[in-house]
């Protein structure tokens, strides 16, 4: 049974008790001992595996070099054995913040893990580094890291359903804070009064804007949930040590609701478990096939689809005009809604071009595909005939793709759109997607072998044969493992791979 808790803005002479706090009620949810379901389980195995391969991928990107120099400039903290930092060897460890802080930035640089989109947006993957660095500096065993795990997603995701941030320009990460301390004071098993402080100084310490994801988007775009993490972590240590936080952090009347939200009369209504309800939220999240933005995944099907039926379509000459109807979210996040010139623009950077629908769409119908390197290479980007389709690509919100998007029956809720090309001989070519093939609801959902062969393809080019069945044969035992093993849940890279770029030097 889901608790629907209403959360208001209250006054300072109104007495809020501690306890009827959102904070609390999360705090509630992460104490509570609870199973995990067998298929949630194998679900956070799943999620494991995705990281690891998204991770992989990343090892040799610019920003992933300067974050994991930053964790290798700190030693391991008294109090634990330290954590693992992804392509280094296991024995070489850094404290668990610097942990979450470098595999969180590999995780998310490629925008290519896994998603759930309800009133806000989230890629609630980015609860596993901190939580899994965490249980490695602690000596945590599989059993209770799973139990941490089905915590984060629950309640980023229970957070994610009921407040938007986007509408205020606060970036998502705000709602990871919070998850990732409860997921980490479930890993502990720590007293609600703890993991309440925890969670109120890992919100108030992860509101930012979401200029991070407008305009010329930086490499800050993969830091920003790694900070989160990293926040949450320090916010733990803090609170296990008696400090407390800004009370009440989501209610009061100078607080996260009154001042960036909804404001001073604004309500929500925020579903969460009940006590000795199991945690199944994960099972709501879908991952990606392809690296790009989420809203982007069916489209990219779509298109590819399109590539095969109308392969005429691929030459900007045969193409008037190419309109993709979709959702509210889509047109203003990723389409042309956002009036970003640079979503146009051929020489803007990866993680720029990874929020432009209308480059996407115009190099998926022209490639047939999507690939997380080459369909993101500046001499792919400025080939003359992608540009010249890419002007006549734009987006429009339409009525009845925002209310699918919005709804709650998960049978008609979709991410796509109708997409109408009108061609210069005065044909149009009409068809539209609903969710992406990977989708649970989609052509070709995502099960263990596709998360396997996500792992396999992005990993062969970095880690060794016998390194990539190490790590398959490890994390598919998660929930058996004893600490001793999840210290080994990483990844190494090949010899000398890391070697090949020297680490950028900075103040530490």
């Amino acid at each position: 049974m889901t608790i629907t808790h209403h959360v208001r803005v209250h006054r300072s002479e109104e007495k809020l008790d501690r306890t009827a706090q959102l904070a609390w009620k999360i705090a509630e949810v992460a104490a509570d001992p609870v199973e995990v379901e067998s298929d949630v389980t194998e679900m956070i195995i799943n999620r494991v595996i995705d990281n690891a391969a998204v991770a992989a991928a990343s090892l040799t990107r610019a920003p992933i070099n300067a974050a994991r120099a930053q964790a290798f400039s700190h030693p391991v903290s008294t109090g634990g054995g330290g954590a693992t930092v992804f392509g280094a060897p296991l024995e070489k460890r850094t404290s668990p913040e610097w942990a979450a802080w470098a595999n969180g930035v590999a995780v998310r640089e490629l925008d290519y893990h896994d998603t759930f989109l309800a009133a806000e947006y989230s890629h609630p993957g980015d609860n596993i580094p901190p939580i899994l660095a965490v249980a490695q500096h602690t000596g945590a065993d599989g059993r209770a890291l799973v139990r941490a795990i089905a915590t984060g997603y629950e309640i980023q995701m229970d957070l994610v359903r009921a407040i938007c941030l986007h509408k205020h320009k606060i970036d998502h990460v705000a709602h990871l804070g919070p998850s990732a301390a409860a997921g980490i004071g479930t890993l502990l098993g720590l007293t609600p009064e703890t993991i309440y402080q925890a969670v109120g100084q890992a919100l108030h310490t992860t509101t930012a804007t979401r200029q991070s994801r407008k305009g010329e988007i930086s490499t800050w775009k993969a830091h920003a949930p790694a900070f989160a993490g990293k926040m949450a972590v320090e916010a733990v240590d803090r609170a296990m040590r008696g400090q407390t936080s800004p009370s009440p952090i989501y209610e009061g009347e100078d607080g996260v609701i009154a001042w960036m939200l909804d404001g001073k009369d604004a309500s929500y209504q925020v579903p969460l478990p009940a006590a000795g309800e199991p945690k199944r939220a994960i099972l709501d999240s879908y991952t990606k096939e392809h690296s790009a933005e989420y809203q982007a995944q069916a489209l990219i099907d779509l298109a590819r689809r399109l590539h095969r039926a109308h392969p005429q379509l691929a030459d900007p000459a045969n193409v008037e005009s190419i309109v993709i109807h979709t959702s509210h979210h889509t047109h203003n996040v990723i389409g042309s809604g956002a009036n970003d010139p640079q979503k146009y623009d051929p020489t803007a950077s990866r993680e720029t071009l990874d929020h432009s629908i209308p480059y996407i769409f115009a190099v998926a119908l022209q490639d047939g595909g999507w690939h997380h390197v080459d369909s993101y290479t500046p001499s792919r980007a400025s080939r003359q005939d992608t540009i010249a389709l890419w002007q006549k690509v734009t987006t429009a919100e339409d009525a009845e793709w925002t209310r699918r998007y919005h709804s709650e029956d998960p049978d008609e809720k979709a991410f796509g759109g109708r997409v109408e090309i009108r061609l210069t001989d005065g044909s149009t070519v009409v068809d539209e997607i609903a969710v992406a093939d990977a989708h649970p609801l989609g052509a070709r959902p995502f099960a263990r072998e596709d998360y396997i062969a996500k792992f396999r393809i992005l990993a062969e080019p970095v880690l060794e044969p016998a390194e990539i069945e190490r790590f398959l044969s490890l994390v598919q035992r998660l929930p058996e493992l004893p600490a001793a093993e999840v210290g080994e849940l990483s990844i190494i890279a090949r010899p000398g791979l890391l070697e090949i770029t020297p680490a950028p030097g900075g103040l530490f």
